[in-house]
């Protein structure tokens, strides 16, 4: 064989180098990319179930002639959630007169927003906590509640992408 057919059967290692480059930089980018992903799959499941706590508490304010739910647990029969037991979930604590697991993920507490406030209380809205805030509705940025009407009410949960909190009205 002459060395002209010998070059022309395999890859140079310059070749071989290059490719196996360019394959780690795909799957460093896949890598990367991954998480973010997930935590917007995550984010979008949390949104769908505030838009379930929200129907829930239309519907029982729809059955109640329009009162306002104080508790989470009054919740449990318009969403597909059980009430809570005393005990701790992610690292807090939750207690049957507070609210309820909303499908073994959330923890959902009702309570009134006091006048002028507005929901920047600490560990009250967070990714584990659904905070429903009755006589308020989201204020303009949509990221918290304000002092709204008796009838009002608004749902406000924390995302994961980016700490920041939604709102919904209800």
């Amino acid at each position: 064989m002459s060395k002209q057919e010998l070059k022309q059967k395999g890859f140079t290692i310059i070749e071989v180098v290059l490719v196996l480059a360019i394959a780690a930089l795909i799957f460093l980018m896949v890598f990367i990319a991954l998480p973010a992903l997930q935590r917007n799959q995550r984010d979008q499941a949390r949104r769908t179930v505030q838009g379930k706590v929200a129907s829930a508490v239309t519907t029982y304010q729809s059955n109640r002639r329009g009162a306002q739910p104080t508790t989470g647990a009054q919740l449990a029969t318009y969403a597909d959630g059980a009430a809570a037991t005393a005990g701790a979930y992610d690292g807090v604590t939750a207690t049957t007169s507070d609210g309820m697991l909303e499908n073994n993920s959330y923890y959902v507490r009702v309570g009134a927003l006091a006048s002028g406030t507005t929901t920047a209380t600490a560990g009250v809205a967070n990714k584990t906590w659904i905070q429903v805030y009755t006589a308020a509705k989201c204020d303009s940025t949509g990221a918290g509640a304000i002092s709204g009407t008796p009838k009002q009410a608004a749902v406000v949960m924390g995302l994961e992408n980016g700490g920041s909190t939604v709102c919904q009205d209800v």
